[in-house]
């Protein structure tokens, strides 16, 4: 097989995914986190999509925070399945909001949070790696 040295690596990888994912949903999460009711408003509305219309602040600050808090809690690998969870079950809503919105329901516009839906459930079951405070 092609490259099966990198096989050895395994927990580096995890370690590289972890760590990049986990910065950019810092980066992506926090300013969420600190737009406050209104921007928590907005990105709570999604849940809409599902039925769900109440306390469209507080599903949104729940988004915010799991985007923000994930994030770290990827890059240190703690609670990392849980997390993994929660981001998946986010980027699925982004999904769907996106794909509920005429004007956004292009798959090259709503294919990147679906892409890391799959990538977070994925995550969930293969685990942190060794190299995290869970170590499998």
């Amino acid at each position: 097989m092609l490259l099966k040295f990198l096989a050895k690596y395994r927990d580096a990888g995890l370690l590289f995914m972890r760590f990049g994912l986990g910065v950019t949903f810092i980066m992506h999460g926090l300013p969420k986190l600190t737009g406050g009711p209104a921007t928590w408003r907005g990105i709570g509305q999604a849940m809409g999509n599902i039925g769900i219309h109440q306390w469209p602040e507080f599903w949104g600050f729940l988004a915010a925070v799991t985007e923000g808090l994930g994030g770290v809690l990827l890059v240190l690998g703690a609670f990392f399945r849980p997390a993994c969870l929660l981001l998946g079950f986010t980027m699925a809503m982004a999904t769907v909001q996106l794909m509920s919105d005429a004007k956004t329901r292009d798959f090259k516009v709503y294919s990147h949070p679906l892409k890391m839906a799959v990538v977070f459930v994925g995550l969930a079951f293969i685990g942190p790696g060794r190299f995290s405070i869970d170590k499998d």
